[in-house]
């Protein structure tokens, strides 16, 4: 019974939703007094329509990293090189959609003939799609992505980047700490950019304030190439 009057109500609040979903949509700022059923919808229909687009590729990676145009090139040119290879190898390649080292994997996926996608967030300052993608959509909502890109993939690789590169590598690194998804292959790529967060991990978390178990520590690979990379991701990846 309890089931029933819950989804008749979840239809009722769905079907108000969408009647009365404004054109320009207020952002939803700190802990709102009210609800609007309009919200309750959007956040719905992108876990429908984000489940939808990552059903359909059996074998994924997810490339994570800067959006801006600050690293240096090799930066973008390994994130290329590497899309593209395993783009090659059948893998779809999913990134944020956007600029930077997202453009750079998209683009090495797009032209080696694979699946490339973007799954993008709006932003008030506006955040476009780059032009090398063969599928996209684009969120409002960060938590809704973050729960799409956590189950987007087999393996996900992290490039140098700001806070939200950041932030999605603690937040599927936790995921898989705690057992709420299986352990999958997270590289982070280049040293010289990980070395001092990774320092801060295994010295102040494990060491100083045992924090983190050392076994947390082996959820991770740090890697200076795209042969390497590339090989351990081959090696260690199954759909």
């Amino acid at each position: 019974m309890n089931d029933d009057l819950t989804a008749e109500r979840l239809a009722k609040v769905v079907h108000e939703g969408h009647r009365t979903m404004p054109n320009e949509r207020p952002m939803l700022v700190c802990k709102p007094k009210n609800i609007e059923s309009w919200r309750v919808f959007k956040i719905m229909s992108e876990f429908v329509e984000g489940f939808d687009i990552i059903r359909k590729y059996g074998l994924a990676v997810t490339i994570f990293g800067t959006a801006r145009a600050s690293f240096e090139d090799i930066v973008y040119k390994d994130a290329e090189a590497l899309a593209g290879r395993l783009a090659k190898k059948g893998f779809a390649v999913i990134t944020g959609g956007s600029a930077g080292v997202m453009q750079a994997a998209n683009k090495g996926a797009f032209e080696a003939g694979g699946a490339s996608v973007g799954l993008n967030i709006n932003l008030p300052d506006t955040q476009y799609y780059n032009p090398y993608l063969t599928e996209k959509f684009s969120f409002d909502h960060f938590f809704v992505r973050k729960v799409i890109l956590t189950y987007a993939s087999e393996v996900y690789v992290y490039f140098p980047g700001g806070l939200g590169t950041l932030n999605e590598f603690f937040e599927i690194i936790t995921l898989v700490q705690t057992g709420k998804i299986r352990k999958v292959p997270m590289i982070l790529f280049g040293r010289g950019y990980w070395t001092p967060l990774l320092s801060f991990i295994e010295k102040t978390l494990y060491q100083k304030h045992s924090a983190i178990d050392e076994k947390d520590m082996d959820l991770y690979i740090v890697v200076d190439s795209v042969d390497e990379a590339y090989d351990y991701i081959i090696a260690h990846t199954s759909c």
